[in-house]
């Protein structure tokens, strides 16, 4: 039997039940279920970084979305809220849409 040790979706234990396969899950307490969605958002990063086609990046990316909200929700902030902030960041520093690359800044 096959090994993961990681944190799935959540109706995963149901779709794995379907197929008439045994599992064993367990809940994750708090501590624990941070450090695996930390864990998680690298695998996901990683998955979208190596995705070879637009659809494939497009499923990834919506994966390291469903993290992120994930995240926002376990630090008790709404996806709104990380919104407004994102929002702010981006009004006070900008974003990447201009591609911008920095190359090196002269020292005093």
């Amino acid at each position: 039997m096959p090994t993961y040790y990681k944190l799935v979706r959540d109706h995963i234990p149901e779709i794995i039940e379907k197929t008439g396969k045994k599992f064993t899950t367990k809940i994750l307490n708090s501590t624990e279920y941070i450090e695996e969605l930390k864990k998680k958002s690298f695998e996901e990063l990683e998955e979208y970084v190596n995705a070879t086609n637009k659809e494939e990046a497009i499923e990834e990316l919506a994966d390291v979305l469903e993290i992120i909200r994930a995240l926002a929700d376990y630090h008790d902030i709404s996806f709104e809220r990380l919104e407004e902030v994102r929002q702010k960041k981006a009004n006070k520093r900008g974003g990447f849409k201009e591609r911008i690359f920095l190359i090196e800044v002269e020292d005093e």
